[in-house]
């Protein structure tokens, strides 16, 4: 299991696996999440004949395939993965704050009808530590923290549930996002919100809406023939009545298209 993502608590239990002192559990959160660590044998704080036999140890870590920087200093990345498939993260700076947009899945299955990504057909979810190290990855190149995170990249969040919530703890313990500076963007699945809601988290809920009307809806966004507009609404109502939290609702604009 590749190291990123993992908690203080996960890599104290890994490095006693490796019949290490349980200290060098904190020594190694700080290399991975503070350092941008890429390989375990440049960590100079172990033991040379330790860092020697973990050289090659999955760190988790993705290769830049292609950047595209923006006059704005927006940069879009495109991330090789272990499996050599391509994912798309993007740094947006402003002059107060880092927000990185994120993607959960390599491809989408949704094949909403705006979107290039739907198009492109569908690969697998991502891992936890493959989320992390988007995060990491702009952080890194930026040379500036992070302080918010969208989850609005390729792919659709709550397909990809438990991974997205394994990446959001850590971006919040880890890293130290707050969890209210990081927002999870969904075109609803059923059940799927009421289980983030069960989670109890502080990120806010964003629904891709794109349309105030279930034939519109329909249209635009395919899965949405399963999921009426008023179940959706009605489940979005329930997710503020347990949490307390705010839900954003979100639109595309297209110009010069008729529906």
């Amino acid at each position: 299991q590749p190291l990123v993502g993992a908690s203080l608590s996960e890599l104290t239990e890994w490095v006693r696996q490796q019949q290490q002192p349980a200290y060098r559990g904190k020594q190694l959160h700080q290399w991975i999440y503070e350092k941008g660590l890429r390989s375990l044998s440049d960590v100079s704080v172990f033991p040379k004949s330790w860092r020697e036999d973990l050289a090659d140890y999955p760190i988790g870590r993705s290769q830049i395939h292609f950047q595209a920087p923006a006059l704005d200093g927006t940069i879009k990345f495109l991330l090789r993965l272990s499996d050599g498939q391509i994912v798309e993260t993007v740094g947006i700076p402003t002059e107060k704050r880092l927000t990185v947009c994120v993607s959960s899945q390599v491809g989408c299955p949704m094949g909403c009808d705006f979107c290039a990504t739907g198009k492109g057909g569908f690969q697998r979810n991502l891992e936890r530590h493959e989320i992390v190290d988007q995060v990491l990855t702009v952080q890194e190149a930026f040379q500036q923290r992070v302080s918010n995170v969208v989850f609005m990249g390729m792919g659709e969040p709550l397909l990809n549930t438990d991974n997205v919530l394994g990446a959001v703890r850590s971006l919040n313990e880890d890293i130290g996002i707050g969890q209210r500076l990081i927002t999870i963007s969904t075109v609803g699945i059923p059940g799927k919100i009421r289980r983030l809601a069960d989670e109890q988290l502080q990120a806010t809920l964003a629904v891709s809406l794109h349309a105030s009307n279930q034939a519109l809806r329909t249209q635009l966004i395919p899965s949405a023939r399963q999921y009426p507009l008023e179940a959706l609404l009605s489940e979005c109502r329930e997710y503020v009545k347990i949490t307390g939290r705010r839900v954003s609702f979100e639109y595309v604009l297209l110009a010069d298209r008729a529906f």
